[in-house]
């Protein structure tokens, strides 16, 4: 896959909103286990607050709880995605990468939809935020870094099957 399949034109996002109108903005937090102290209230506290400063409208939370990051399935995430091909926010908050999304790929896949429905997504411990230069630019580095992990996995994958015939 070229890089300008893996990574959008970033200069072609639409404005997420009109001048004037306050930007939606969908907050998503997920604690792996309930029963071990963890607590997606000390993430949503943060996030909420944060729509707040920013004069933003809080218009819906999504919250795993007791699920992994690593599932496929997560039932507030999927449900976060849908809304957001239906264009019920203009932004998407995170507390924290890994707290979104399984891998670096998984990541630069949803980042890829919200970049193409013109949702800016915030990473707010990594003070990652796509509307603005910088975060545009950690964009276009998260998806040099999922070609580079792809490349990689398709590397390994071709040394495992040359091991294998000449084992044979």
């Amino acid at each position: 896959m070229a890089a300008s399949q893996i990574v959008p034109h970033v200069t072609a996002v639409p404005q997420s909103i009109p001048t004037g109108n306050r930007l939606r903005a969908a907050i998503y937090a997920r604690v792996s286990t309930a029963n071990n102290g963890q607590n997606p209230e000390v993430q949503l506290r943060e996030l909420r607050e944060y729509v707040e400063r920013r004069g933003w409208k809080l218009a819906g939370e999504y919250t795993d709880v007791g699920i992994s990051g690593a599932k496929e399935k997560r039932p507030e995430l999927d449900h976060l995605l849908a809304e957001a091909r239906r264009r019920h926010f203009d932004a998407v908050i995170v507390w924290k990468f890994d707290r979104f999304a399984r891998s670096v790929s998984h990541l630069l896949r949803a980042l890829e939809t919200f970049q193409a429905l013109g949702i800016e997504f915030v990473s707010l411990t990594e003070g990652v935020d796509t509307s603005t230069p910088a975060g545009k630019m950690v964009f276009t580095v998260l998806g040099a870094v999922a070609e580079l992990e792809r490349s990689l996995i398709a590397e390994r994958v071709k040394a495992g099957a040359a091991k294998r015939a000449c084992q044979r």
